[in-house]
């Protein structure tokens, strides 16, 4: 690999992750999500995993074939109503999950990576969730205290990247992408289009190389819709169509 940071494939980029190990995956429900390195994962076998993501893919997709190789043994997440796989292995009692609102567990991962150890948030205050949480009272309201996540290994897919592991995301991919970037003390990148340094504008550019460790140019994205929603306008042109 010389100087750069660039791997020559999934499999080298995560060559080393290991049984047990935390891994942040970025991706906002099945877009911009780094189809290559679960596959990778996947195809390493590791196992016990502790995953932290938006949410947890699709059956036969995304992290959902973790999910089918049970190498997850806890999911920390936000949503996770698109599989059927992880409620079976929920309800029988395999997969230990935590749900977390989903502007908590941003902030809980742009924490991890500014080295904000903990943060506090009224989200969740007065719900089962603040079960055994930390309690404090700004301006008359209860906040609760929660943790920075740190991971392992972070994962994340960006539309362009260089040698230096600077990283441009595209539209809906730069939701969760950039602050799982930060979070860990591994960050692998794959991008769809890996350019020459100084190639990309500085103004541009969303994750600093300076918090990525290893990038890889990936196979072309599989474009999934999670769950089609039209207007009622729209539903009837297709029906007269």
């Amino acid at each position: 690999m010389g100087t750069t940071k660039v791997a020559a494939s999934a499999a080298e980029a995560l060559r080393d992750v290991a049984d047990g190990a935390t891994v942040a995956v970025g991706g906002f429900g099945l877009c911009g999500i780094p189809q290559d390195a679960i596959a990778a994962l996947r195809d390493g076998g590791v196992r016990g995993l502790t995953v932290v993501s938006n949410n947890c893919g699709v059956d036969d997709f995304g992290l959902g074939l973790l999910l089918e190789n049970r190498q997850i043994d806890t999911m920390i997440a936000s949503y996770v109503g698109e599989n059927k796989r992880f409620e079976q292995q929920l309800l029988s009692g395999e997969l230990a999950v935590e749900l977390i609102p989903q502007g908590t567990l941003a902030e809980r991962l742009r924490a991890g990576g500014a080295g904000i150890p903990a943060v506090y948030t009224p989200a969740g205050a007065g719900t089962p969730i603040a079960d055994g949480k930390e309690t404090r009272d700004f301006g008359g309201r209860e906040h609760l205290l929660e943790h920075a996540i740190v991971a392992d290994v972070a994962l994340v897919r960006a539309w362009k990247g260089d040698a230096l592991g600077n990283l441009v995301y595209r539209r809906t991919a730069r939701n969760f992408n950039p602050l799982v970037a930060m979070a860990g003390r591994v960050t692998i990148a794959e991008v769809e289009e890996l350019v020459e340094v100084g190639e990309l504008d500085g103004d541009q550019i969303h994750t600093p190389g300076v918090f990525v460790q290893r990038i890889f140019e990936a196979s072309a994205a599989e474009k999934r819709i999670e769950r089609r929603t039209v207007t009622v306008a729209a539903r009837a042109a297709e029906v007269a169509a």
